[in-house]
């Protein structure tokens, strides 16, 4: 990365996210119905024309569209350009963030990271799983995308971490779901393990308050919702989205927080 400006790679990851958060758009929608993410081309689910190249643009065929199909005006849902929007704009923080912290052999990783989080987060909202095709493949595209990183950047300590914290924190969620059901998924444990991984890479600190990020931002939201009236003590809440928000979280305030500890402590 350092051998063109920062800059450019932003632009890059930006545009690159707006491809893929296309593609996610159609991963989300699919994957759940047990359908191919290759085949048919897109179309519109309401008079299933295929969608025209023009108008398959990301965020901007939308636009031109006004939104709705240009064969039988059925609406298309803001969410569609939403998805590529935010897919662009995390490729792109993520980037920057990475840069700083002098991992740039690990970008693809934590790209990847970005990509499949954001696809399960929103599959998990809709219909409360979290689909093997996505996860359990994950374990072996961050894997190889480690092992590269790792023999780039000549770091072999940080691929043995992030084997520890795979295997760490899959065995915390698993210890979880055994001892309380009703309240965790089996398909956030095999997250935990992807997510483990990626933390763990990166350093201690980041598996752990990633870890604890998740339960955190779970608990504020649902206390949130508990107020609003929008559930009761008894109501499922998906609990993916929080594990990647708190993973996503952890690689922006992992070290600061782990300095600021240090300063506390005199340590540093």
């Amino acid at each position: 990365m350092s051998a063109y400006p920062l800059t450019l790679w932003v632009i890059l990851a930006g545009a690159f996210g707006l491809a893929i958060g296309s593609f996610l758009n159609v991963v989300i929608y699919r994957v759940p119905a047990g359908e191919s993410v290759i085949s048919p081309p897109s179309r519109c689910p309401a008079c299933r024309t295929p969608i025209r190249s023009r108008h398959n643009v990301p965020v901007l065929g939308w636009l031109l569209l006004r939104g709705r199909c240009a064969d039988c005006a059925h609406p298309i849902s803001v969410r569609y350009p939403l998805v590529e929007a935010m897919t662009a704009l995390l490729f792109a923080v993520v980037t920057v963030r990475v840069a700083q912290l002098h991992l740039d052999s690990a970008l693809p990783a934590y790209l990847y990271l970005v990509a499949a989080g954001f696809a399960l987060a929103l599959i998990d909202v809709d219909h409360k799983r979290l689909p093997d095709k996505i996860v359990l493949p994950s374990y072996a595209v961050v894997t190889v995308l480690l092992l590269i990183a790792s023999a780039a950047s000549h770091d072999w300590w940080a691929l043995a971490r992030a084997g520890i914290g795979a295997a760490a924190l899959f065995a915390f969620y698993f210890a979880l779901a055994f001892g309380y059901p009703a309240g965790m998924g089996f398909g956030d444990v095999k997250l935990a393990g992807v997510l483990g991984g990626l933390l763990g890479y990166l350093s201690w600190s980041a598996l752990v308050v990633g870890a604890f990020a998740g339960f955190l931002f779970g608990a504020v939201v649902g206390a949130g919702l508990l107020a609003a009236g929008r559930c009761d003590r008894k109501s499922a809440i998906p609990f993916g989205p929080f594990m990647i928000a708190g993973a996503l979280a952890a690689l922006f305030v992992a070290e600061p927080l782990a300095r600021g500890y240090l300063r506390l402590t005199g340590r540093l």
